[in-house]
């Protein structure tokens, strides 16, 4: 009686010959539980040491193609063109998730087979996304995908490592895809730069979870006001990252991709919690603080499980005139009444020729910085001449090494 497991050949053997002998045994017998028991013993010795390998996909898909009847270019719907066709018969170019569904779908082959994974299945995906219109290789270079040959046709593998990451479709791309971008956006703005910014912010956010929950109701104009007097210290938009951090909202920087032309964006992660996301491609103080707080203001008043995600082009604001955004107009005067107080926005606005030291004293009289007040007066005059050197080029960027370290990638 077989009891121990089958070690080597010469056990297998002995199995052999015994489950032979015990074929004819009764159900409910000891030399029928003896059966099951060799019987189970030597199926794992042949799964450990006979395994059956799979067919390979190319062989599977020569394989169809003769039980069919069909030729190479019975294949072009399936796999491109014929030069395609032929190298991917030929193991020259490897097969794609775009070339397997087809393949699956039109031939019955396997999922498992093409995948080369036993039980394997297609990944989800979604129909109304065009893999390949993502900046791919501005990606790869900042290190955000893994580059590989023939990028824009495998586009698919590329991208999606890097939109689980972000948390999935179902998380912030979502709505870039389905119902449009909310905010303000440039007309000459590439939806798929636009989505790929916005997963590489989640996926930043998700990778280091803020400690704290988000609580909207704290997020009051009275807190941005806080939050704007940040701007007195040399240091102040990293102190502004920690007072943020405090109120369980991540302050992230991450430079605009080409076809953006992105100042910052607002959103609510799936977990519930929220970030401010900074793109810093003005590296002006001035910028820095207004984009901060309209970001901010727009997490305060708009942003619900409705409308998770909010990006801005600041150079935009005021050119639509009466046709602008209510959304954007509502945090316009949110940021601006937490930057400079509206009993200041009469004297400031009526002077037509103020003097640095004006700009100066109003800024050290409010205990904010002087690039606060020249912001809202170039903005106002529309005078981008004016005050170049209050509004602090060139201060931004030097604090966040994080800005370095993606544009060196």
């Amino acid at each position: 009686m077989i009891t121990r497991l089958i070690k080597n050949e010469e056990d297998y053997d002995k199995a052999l010959s015994r489950i032979e002998q015990l074929m004819d045994a009764k159900p409910d017998t000891a030399e029928m539980d003896e059966l099951e028991l060799v019987t189970a013993l030597v199926e794992m010795y042949e799964e450990r040491h006979f395994p059956i390998s799979r067919p390979d996909p190319i062989d599977a898909i020569k394989f169809r193609m003769e039980q069919l009847g069909l030729g190479q270019k019975d294949m072009v719907p399936f796999i491109g063109t014929k030069s395609k066709v032929s190298e991917v018969l030929n193991k020259k170019r490897p097969l794609t998730l775009s070339m397997m569904r087809g393949l699956h779908k039109g031939l019955g082959i396997p999922a498992e087979v093409l995948l080369k994974e036993p039980g394997g299945q297609f990944p989800n995906t979604r129909p109304d996304v065009e893999w390949s219109r993502f900046p791919l290789r501005e990606m790869a270079k900042r290190g955000w995908v893994t580059a590989v040959n023939g990028m824009r046709e495998r586009a698919e593998e590329v991208m999606r490592p890097f939109v689980e990451a972000a948390g999935g479709f179902d998380a912030l791309s979502a709505p870039l895809f389905r119902q449009g971008i909310a905010g303000r956006l440039n007309a000459k703005a590439d939806p798929y730069s636009v989505s790929a910014w916005c997963m590489r912010v989640s996926a930043l956010a998700l990778k280091n979870p803020s400690g704290t929950p988000f609580q909207k109701k704290n997020l009051t104009l009275s807190t941005l006001k806080d939050i704007a007097r940040l701007s007195y210290f040399q240091n102040g938009p990293l102190l502004a990252r920690e007072y943020l951090a405090k109120q369980g909202i991540q302050l992230i920087v991450v430079p605009h991709l080409s076809k953006t032309y992105l100042d910052g964006g607002s959103m609510l992660l799936p977990d519930g919690n929220a970030l401010v996301a900074l793109t810093l491609r003005h590296d002006r103080l001035d910028n820095f603080w207004f984009t901060l707080l309209h970001e901010l203001a727009h997490l305060s008043l708009h942003l619900s499980e409705k409308c998770r995600l909010i990006v801005d082009d600041l150079d935009l604001r005021g050119q639509n005139g009466d046709h602008e955004d209510d959304t954007e107009n509502e945090a316009d005067e949110m940021a601006s009444a937490a930057l400079i107080p509206k009993s200041y926005w009469p004297e400031l606005d009526a002077e037509k020729a103020p003097k640095t030291a004006d700009v100066i004293s109003w800024a050290d009289k409010l205990k904010i910085h002087p690039a606060l007040i020249a912001g809202r007066i170039r903005f106002k005059q529309n005078n981008y001449r004016l005050f170049s050197k209050l509004v602090g080029r060139g201060q931004v960027r030097k604090l966040f090494t994080e800005y370095a370290q993606e544009t060196a990638t």
